[in-house]
């Protein structure tokens, strides 16, 4: 979310034509806090959209608010409160956090960070001064400056670090809703099966700290990346956490980049994310979400798959549909054939003539190319 608009594709052309009286930009600093804090840090107050102002502004939040001005001929006022790199428990108050027993866990990966942190301080203190010799060299090589190597902030992880800092003060603004874009840094096996639950909690607990009702949350299903360690499992929370009411999901597994952890499409992020706008907050007719899972059903040596949201049909961007695979009770997974037959999908392999289960695009990068006619890609998912 913190990608700023002069990083994304056609940066320079998308900058030249961000004039728009009628969106006002303000951006937070990144700070944090032990406590809520009352005031916001502001990095730059209400702005009128100009090329000078959005250029350093969140690119998927200038699209999404681009989109609804343009469609809804309202005014939009869009608030940047994000920071890269983080986890959901920093962004997530510490009452909300210790009520639920299911998320202690949080704290104890905290305690053991803070544990390697006076070691963790002499490496970042060593790469310093080995990325400043590299950079002196480049120079006097004439070679580009070297990129230098990302690590976690310490305070930024800690658990409510963030809302403290940087909601808590912005719960006096009345709103219309949130857009979130997270949840790559809470991947792996020890975050990635606590998300589903962590997730939910900060969609209620910023809720009830605004005050406000059921208000709408929209994120980011996060996107296909090849390193990506327990991507499927973060990206299965996401799509769980569209149960609780009022929530959209942009799936954005297809225009992710396999060697860049922050794809530079943020046009179709913002666009999807300002269908399900449309859709949940002014209550268009329109169709904003891909087919997601809404069941499966026996098939004689086979599974028939059946989904929401196929308006226009199922569609395979290619000849053979991809991304799908099945297995027997042992849930040892091996890909399927996979054909459309109406709404639905029916699946099978030889190897496994009495298929129990069925999940599709469940890798950090999948080859999946399952459509609904509005072009909006499927879900990954698995069946339960």
């Amino acid at each position: 979310m913190e990608m700023a608009l002069r990083e994304v594709t056609n940066a320079e052309s998308e900058i030249a034509s961000a004039n728009w009286p009628g969106i006002r930009l303000l951006r937070l600093q990144n700070t944090t806090s032990d406590y809520p804090l009352a005031e916001a840090s502001i990095k730059s107050g209400w702005k009128a959209c100009t090329p000078d102002s959005a250029r350093d502004f969140s690119a998927a939040a200038y699209f999404f608010g681009r989109e609804i001005h343009q469609k809804q001929r309202v005014p939009v006022g869009l608030i940047q409160s994000a920071w890269g790199g983080t986890p959901a428990e920093s962004w997530t108050s510490l009452g909300s956090l210790a009520s639920d027993a299911s998320l202690m866990p949080v704290f104890a990966q905290r305690a053991r960070t803070a544990d390697d942190e006076a070691t963790n301080l002499l490496v970042l203190q060593k790469e310093a001064r080995e990325y400043e010799q590299a950079v002196t060299r480049a120079k006097a090589e004439g070679r580009p400056t070297p990129a230098r190597a990302w690590h976690p902030d310490f305070r930024a992880w800690g658990p409510a670090a963030l809302y403290n800092a940087m909601i808590s003060p912005l719960t006096r603004f009345p709103i219309r809703g949130v857009i979130w874009y997270q949840g790559e840094s809470n991947t792996g096996p020890e975050r990635g099966p606590l998300y589903a639950r962590l997730f939910q909690t900060l969609i209620s607990d910023w809720r009830q700290a605004w005050g406000q009702g059921d208000f709408p949350f929209l994120f980011v299903q996060i996107a296909n990346w090849n390193p990506g360690e327990d991507w499927p499992t973060v990206r299965e929370a996401q799509r769980a956490a569209l149960s609780v009411r009022n929530t959209g999901m942009a799936v954005s597994i297809d225009i992710g980049d396999p060697v860049n952890i922050h794809p530079l499409n943020k046009q179709e992020i913002g666009r999807r994310l300002a269908l399900a706008a449309l859709a949940i907050a002014y209550g268009e007719d329109i169709e904003y979400s891909g087919p997601l899972f809404k069941q499966v059903t026996p098939e004689e040596g086979g599974l028939r798959v059946w989904f929401d949201h196929t308006t226009g049909g199922l569609k395979a961007k290619a000849d053979v549909l991809t991304g799908f695979e099945i297995a027997g009770t042992d849930q040892v997974f091996v890909p399927a054939t996979a054909r459309i037959e109406g709404l639905t999908i029916v699946v099978s392999s030889p190897k496994i003539p009495a298929p129990e289960f069925v999940r599709y695009g469940w890798s950090a990068s999948p080859d999946c190319n399952l459509y609904n006619g509005e072009g909006l890609p499927a879900s990954p998912f698995r069946s339960k």
